[in-house]
């Protein structure tokens, strides 16, 4: 039986990993930390000398805690982001949950918080970290091929249908553009990149006061857009009801979605999209790779 010492060891050694699956089924740093932490506990708990594959082992008891955890969350969720208003104070992420959102993807976060627990634990564990389909079924308490298909299911929610706008490239291209220059503030870029007539939409809820639900033309679009450049700062591209869109997702989270027309090499027009109601309904998929 190892030690006390090399059990901390081999622990430590697969901590990095654990948090990294952990954060993925979860969108959250600090629930991801106690997962882990309750892994450790459960590993001091339990009889080593049974345990034949640590990692695994590992792998297998902190993907548990977390669907527990994703089915308690799913249980009792509401919309925790209802207030645009907030952005101003989720505007500076803590660093280390700035880097790990920059690795996972803002917008894969918001659609992997779209799945119900048992796909989403399916998917993380077989696509991101290709664990077996008969490692799989075990831990969501289904049969193997049961955990295929959760996986499957999670897959097309993620990925689509494969079906793409013919104009995909010059659309993300354009939308992508208008967003960099969004978050650099640059008001001489966007009026490179917003159509003369450009026309912004918006739910009442996603416009601060004082601000008017219908804006007309490139410039009071620009100047806009420059005034409210934090959001951009957590945005994401994504496909967004069948088009290259923006997610605004603070800690992961949707809060704003953005659908887009682009006519030509600009942005003709777009819509910002902040009632929950809506945002649940809205198709998203990642862009294709």
């Amino acid at each position: 039986m190892p030690t006390d010492e090399v059990l901390t060891r081999e622990f430590e050694s697969q901590r990095d990993h654990l948090h990294a699956v952990a954060y993925r089924m979860l969108g959250s740093p600090a629930e991801a930390d106690d997962a882990v932490q309750e892994t450790w506990l459960r590993l001091a708990r339990h009889d080593v000398a049974e345990v034949r594959n640590l990692p695994g082992w590992l792998t297998t008891v902190v993907s548990r805690i977390c669907l527990d955890m994703l089915r308690a969350t799913a249980a009792r969720r509401e919309d925790p982001l209802d207030d645009v208003d907030r952005l101003e104070d989720d505007d500076n992420e803590p660093e280390r949950e700035a880097v790990l959102i920059e690795s996972v993807g803002r917008a894969l976060l918001v659609v992997l918080d779209r799945l119900g627990p048992d796909e989403r634990v399916a998917f993380v564990l077989h696509d991101l970290f290709a664990v077996p389909f008969d490692q799989i079924g075990p831990i969501v308490g289904r049969t193997t091929a049961t955990a295929k298909k959760l996986a499957s299911r999670a897959r097309q929610r993620v990925r689509g249908d494969g079906a793409a706008p013919a104009d995909l490239a010059a659309q993300q291209h354009v939308v992508d553009a208008f967003l960099d220059a969004a978050r650099g503030g640059d008001l001489d870029r966007l009026l490179t990149v917003l159509a003369p007539d450009v026309l912004r939409t918006a739910d009442p809820a996603a416009v601060p006061a004082g601000l008017p639900a219908t804006v007309r033309g490139a410039s009071a679009v620009a100047r806009e857009t420059v005034l409210l450049r934090r959001r951009s700062r957590l945005a994401a591209l994504a496909l967004v009801d069948g088009v290259v869109g923006i997610l605004v997702a603070p800690h992961g989270r949707l809060l704003l979605a953005l659908t887009v027309a682009v006519r030509g090499d600009r942005v003709a027009a777009y819509e910002v999209i902040a009632d929950p109601a809506r945002l649940r309904q809205l198709p998203i998929t990642m862009l294709p790779r």
